[in-house]
């Protein structure tokens, strides 16, 4: 099993829809090459932020392998691969695409609230399942439990061959700091919040799986690098001026606001799928602000 390198920026694509609700491949298919132009370390495919609950199992395959024939090997892949059903998550991770994925993200069983226990057999299940390595995806405040830092560590030091790295959302600046601290030393911490990314950075992660990413991959993918390489004074620079727009990104929900600063940059409709819709008014016309401050 290849260890992949998940280092700097990832992007959290979003699923781009035309004014019908079906997938708009077009839109897709730029904003993929726009990615890539400027200098997207990686990205994932179906996670929280392309809206994948909304989607059948056909459009996740399509979009899976679009996605991949698209890139064609020219940034790595991730793929979304997760739920609350552990027999259900084994059986996916099966068909997913050994020779165009480089790892899956699985979040944390949502709904069900299992005990840390439940969490550590859940993700043990997948890493004797998969042929890929795991990133593991902690995010109480959509899953309803928080992955602790115990559990983390167990997982990460029981599993050091496949569960190569986690994406932390918990928002808990100490659970994150604990983990880097004790972590088998290959394992990778990942910012899973825009917001903290800069001081996740500081703190040992090495970097982030982003969303505003989606938008602004060159300007907030310096800020990554430059934050990795110690140059802290104009990497906090970079992430002050983000400052008022990852508050409002997550106003009305994700990918609302980042699907507004698409539609507002030209590159997609402002379409969701209920039960998402777009952000408010009041909102787009606070965003259109900071882009305008921004470009």
């Amino acid at each position: 099993m290849v260890r992949p390198n998940l280092t700097g920026l990832g992007v959290a694509l979003i699923t781009p829809f035309r004014a019908d609700k079906s997938v708009d491949y077009d839109a897709l298919a730029r904003l993929l090459e726009y990615q890539i132009k400027n200098g997207t370390d990686y990205l994932v495919v179906l996670g929280t932020t392309a809206e994948t609950p909304a989607l059948t199992p056909d459009e996740r395959r399509r979009v899976r392998d679009f996605v991949a024939d698209r890139v064609a090997g020219r940034v790595p892949l991730v793929l979304g691969c997760g739920g609350n059903c552990t027999a259900a998550v084994v059986e996916e991770l099966q068909t997913v695409p050994r020779d165009k994925y480089c790892a899956v993200l699985s979040v944390v069983p949502y709904y069900n609230k299992p005990s840390q226990e439940g969490i550590y057999r859940h993700y043990a299940a997948i890493a004797e399942a998969t042929p890929l390595p795991v990133v593991l995806y902690n995010v109480p405040g959509r899953t309803g439990v928080n992955m602790t830092a115990e559990t983390t560590l167990r997982l990460a030091h029981e599993f050091p061959g496949t569960i190569v790295a986690i994406k932390e959302a918990s928002g808990k600046i100490d659970q994150v700091d604990e983990i880097i601290k004790r972590k088998p030393e290959e394992f990778m911490v990942i910012s899973g919040d825009d917001g903290i990314t800069y001081p996740l950075i500081t703190l040992g992660a090495v970097g982030v799986i982003s969303v505003v990413g989606n938008a602004f991959p060159r300007e907030f993918g310096r800020m990554v690098r430059l934050a990795l390489e110690g140059d802290y004074p104009r990497a906090r620079a970079i992430h002050y001026r983000f400052n008022d727009l990852y508050n409002l990104l997550f106003v009305d929900g994700n990918p609302a606001g980042v699907k507004c600063v698409l539609n507002a940059m030209g590159y997609i409709e402002n379409e969701l799928r209920l039960p998402l819709v777009p952000t408010r008014i009041t909102t787009y016309e606070r965003i259109r602000a900071v882009l305008d401050s921004l470009q």
